[in-house]
């Protein structure tokens, strides 16, 4: 071979002399006869070789603003031009069991000369080979590690790559933890587990496969997980069996770090493609917490979520209003005594994870040991729990009504039924701790019965709902305290309470004795015909007492369409003509209101 360099050396420069222009041609043939000297080296050390080479991806993740753009030379060759950060290159053949020098020049560089930092590398035959830049080119003018690592400049490097999943239906990650001024941190996938356990700064995990799917990466530190210092979203589902190094880049502190980048996260791909993985949207959930536990040992208590005090000397019969809470993540809710000075107080404890959206009611309800209590006639578990409904409401569905859940939170009572005098049962057959699917009411004022479930005749205790200035509104209405304080420690008698939204609590005044042998409303029947109807239809309605009566008629939205006025009417039959020929088909709520109550029926409007 080398016999045919040195002919072909001579022929090359003959000829040139030969025809007379070598002054003119010499630069250009010199370079030609370079070239096919490096190409016939080439071969033979790719022949002495047996063509040995790795795979290689290189990864600018120098946050450096110095370092915004790099030359990156190999051999005092330019391997990569105008490198920017957080880009790079695909994963390529380059030579192995070679030494190769990796040099790394400002993007303004005019040749090796200008290389500001060189690494000598030899890489094994048939490896695939993650060289990540990383660092800073003067520490001392960036904020230091926490956990005391160099933060030099530097090649993070890494011998098992990989360009394809080693399942199909799965995606395989390596993640490298490459931010100069974070301490160790631990990422969490949120709904699945933790991924990255304590990794501090260069550190470079093995690969690990999870579903093709979408994630919510949670960022917190190793030893502190309920502390989120930043989340992304990773949709991965697109990327079933491929690969990607994920790497923490920029500053926590910019400000501290020369107005460098701002902390992200960033998949590199195997074919040079860099993701950046979007901020997460924060999860949260709407919750109101209501105190309901009538055992006197828990008359204030102090609520702590993960530790940290959420809501301090919480009363009996209080409620704090809805507000945001972390979704999508456990929380630990502690009940501690009123007295507490921390956590480490806590008596009851209960893990909930919130769905992002949501919207909850948690009612602390219960007595602290069931053995000194009087046991609940259904044989119903009384011992301190929360109670809770994920579908919460803060407004009614439709503006002139009241939309009400109600709770059954009387330890020591029966299963009961809530009637609304003149209107119809609003609860029926709830034993303790059955909170109700909502419905909805005119906002007028009621008069409500408890009664037995089996036994509606037998009034346990009667209460004045006054909902007429609630329009639009919702609210908890919660059974509270014991029907037999005697036999309960003395706690607190029975009554019947609702929870605002904004966490006001109204106490529903008791009816005194002589208002519970009263007759439940004058209204002693109600009709109304033809039902359908169409141009009108007539209201029929009779009295057994005097009273003062109004006539309203409702949409289903809540709007009212028509008041009549009755005015003080005497014990008697009277029919009231309704025009409907102004209405829209559908369906309308007919009420008589009186002092006392409130009676309704259902009309539809057809053309």
């Amino acid at each position: 071979m080398l016999s045919i360099c040195l002919a072909y050396r001579a022929i090359y420069l003959d000829a040139y002399y030969t025809d007379g222009m070598f002054y003119t041609i010499k630069k250009e043939s010199i370079m030609k006869y370079n070239i096919f000297l490096f190409a016939i080296a080439m071969l033979l050390t790719a022949s002495s070789l047996q063509a040995q080479t790795a795979r290689l991806q290189v990864i600018h993740n120098a946050a450096d603003p110095a370092a915004a753009s790099v030359d990156i030379y190999v051999n005092g060759a330019l391997f990569q031009d105008d490198f920017a950060f957080r880009t790079a290159t695909p994963y390529v053949d380059v030579p192995a069991e070679v030494q190769l020098s990796i040099g790394v020049a400002p993007g303004s560089s005019t040749g090796a000369q200008d290389i500001i930092a060189s690494f000598d590398v030899t890489l094994d035959d048939g490896k695939t080979y993650i060289a990540v830049a990383n660092g800073v080119l003067d520490p001392m003018t960036f904020a230091a590690n926490p956990d005391m690592k160099d933060i030099g400049f530097t090649l993070f490097t890494s011998d098992a790559g990989r360009e394809s999943a080693v399942n199909s239906g799965e995606v395989d990650l390596k993640v490298l933890h490459g931010a100069t001024d974070a301490p160790a941190v631990d990422v969490i996938a949120r709904g699945v587990g933790t991924l990255v356990d304590d990794a501090a700064y260069g550190d470079m995990t093995p690969y690990f496969s999870v579903p093709a799917a979408s994630y919510t990466l949670d960022i917190t530190p190793a030893m502190d997980n309920n502390t989120v210092v930043a989340s992304f979203t990773a949709d991965l589902s697109g990327l079933a069996g491929g690969a990607a190094v994920v790497f923490a880049s920029g500053f926590l502190a910019p400000e501290g770090n020369q107005s460098g980048p701002a902390f992200g996260l960033f998949a590199a791909l195997p074919d040079g493609n860099v993701v950046a993985l979007p901020v997460a949207r924060e999860s949260s959930a709407r919750l109101q917490v209501i105190h309901n536990a009538a055992d006197p040992a828990a008359a204030s208590v102090d609520i702590y979520v993960n530790g940290a005090l959420f809501q301090d000397d919480f009363a009996f019969r209080t409620a704090t209003p809805y507000v945001d809470v972390p979704a999508e993540v456990q929380l630990s809710i502690g009940v501690a005594p009123g007295s507490s000075t921390g956590a480490q107080d806590i008596i009851a404890s209960f893990d909930v994870t919130l769905d992002d959206g949501k919207t909850y009611i948690a009612v602390a309800n219960g007595v602290l040991d069931p053995m000194t209590f009087a046991a609940n006639p259904d044989m119903k578990d009384i011992g301190f729990t929360l109670f809770t409904s994920d579908a919460g409401r803060e407004s009614a569905v439709n503006s002139g009504e009241v939309d009400l859940k109600v709770l059954h939170g009387a330890t020591d009572a029966p299963a009961v039924d809530v009637i609304a005098r003149g209107v119809g049962t609003l609860v029926d057959d709830a034993a303790y701790g059955d909170m109700t699917p909502y419905f909805s009411v005119p906002a007028a004022s009621y008069t409500l019965d408890i009664t037995p479930a089996m036994d509606n005749n037998t009034v346990v205790a009667s209460f004045t709902a006054d909902l007429s200035g609630l329009a639009g509104g919702a609210a908890v209405v919660f059974a509270s305290g014991f029907l037999a304080p005697e036999g309960n420690q003395n706690g607190p008698a029975f009554g019947l309470f609702a929870a605002l939204p904004d966490g006001n609590v109204l106490n529903l005044s008791s009816v005194t004795s002589v208002e519970n042998n009263a007759p439940p409303t004058p209204v002693k029947a109600m009709s109304i015909f033809p039902n359908p109807a169409r141009e009108q239809t007539t209201l029929r309605f009779s009295l057994e007492t005097n009273a003062a009566v109004t006539m309203r008629v409702y949409d289903l939205s809540g709007r009212e369409v028509f008041m009549v006025d009755k005015g003080q009417l005497s014990p008697g039959s009277y029919n009231a003509t309704l025009n409907t020929a102004s209405l829209s088909p559908g369906v309308y709520r007919a009420l008589l209101s009186t002092p006392t109550g409130v009676s309704s029926t259902m009309v539809s409007v057809i053309r």
